[in-house]
C-alpha cells in the first residue's frame, strides 16, 4: 500500500514517466505533468538524493548544455519484482505436460479474476472513456506507465512499460490478461492497435 502511495504522488509520477527512458530534462517532465520547471526540479532533486534518479549534462543540437534525468538501478526496487527465467521455466513445463490449452486457461483465469477485482472499484456505469482514466489510474498505480488521451472519436489507452516484457516473447498468451481486463473493464469494442511484444514502441488499445 505504502508503494501504491508513492506512484500516486508526483514523485511516482515521475520515476513512473522516466522508466524505460534514457534520460527526461526538467522542462519535459514540467510539460508533460502541467506543472513548472522549478517544481519539478524540487523533486528530482529529492529523487537525486534518494538515489533514484541521476542527473547528466547533455547538448540537444546547437542548444546550450541542458540536465536530462534517468533511473538508477536502485528504483527498480520500486518496481515489482520480474522473475522471468523461473515464470518462462514454470511455463515450459504446464505447456509440455498440458498443451497450449493448459497455459492459456491459467492467463484467462488471471484475467477474468482481475477484472472481477476492478470492477469492484470502477464503475462500470460510467461512460467508457472515464472507465478507461480510471483503469489508467490503477495501472499507473502498479507501477505501469500508462496513459489515456483522444483518439478520434474515441479514446486511446498506451502503455508505455510491460512487467512480462521478457516473458511475452516466448508465451504470448500472457497478453491475454491485459486484454481481458480491457474488454470486460472498459469496453467489449476495445482493439489492440499496437504491441511491444511485437516490435511496437507501447501497448495501444483504442476504443470508442
Amino acid at each position: 500500500m505504502h508503494q501504491d502511495r508513492f506512484f500516486e504522488s508526483t514523485r511516482g509520477k515521475i520515476v513512473t514517466a522516466l522508466r524505460g527512458r534514457r534520460g527526461s530534462s526538467a522542462f519535459d517532465l514540467a510539460a508533460e505533468f502541467g506543472l513548472s520547471p522549478n517544481a519539478i526540479r524540487q523533486q528530482l532533486v529529492i529523487l537525486e538524493r534518494d538515489g533514484l534518479v541521476a542527473g547528466q549534462r547533455v547538448r540537444r543540437g546547437k542548444t546550450k548544455p541542458t540536465v536530462e534525468y534517468a533511473l538508477t538501478t536502485e528504483a527498480d526496487r520500486l518496481f515489482p519484482q520480474r522473475y522471468d527465467r523461473m515464470l518462462n521455466a514454470v511455463l515450459r513445463e504446464v505447456r509440455a505436460s498440458g498443451g497450449d490449452g493448459a497455459v492459456q486457461a491459467i492467463f484467462d483465469g488471471m484475467g477474468k479474476r482481475s477484472a472481477a477485482r476492478l470492477k469492484d472499484v470502477i464503475d462500470p456505469q460510467q461512460p467508457a472513456p472515464e472507465r478507461a482514466r480510471e483503469l489508467t489510474r490503477v495501472l499507473r498505480a502498479s507501477g505501469v506507465e500508462a496513459d489515456v488521451v483522444p483518439s478520434g472519436d474515441g479514446f486511446a489507452i498506451t502503455e508505455h512499460s510491460c512487467p512480462y516484457a521478457k516473458t511475452v516473447a516466448e508465451h504470448p498468451e500472457v497478453c491475454s490478461v491485459i486484454h481481458t481486463i480491457m474488454h470486460e473493464v472498459v469496453s467489449p469494442d476495445i482493439k489492440q492497435t499496437e504491441s511491444l511484444a511485437t516490435g511496437g514502441s507501447a501497448c495501444r488499445f483504442e476504443g470508442t
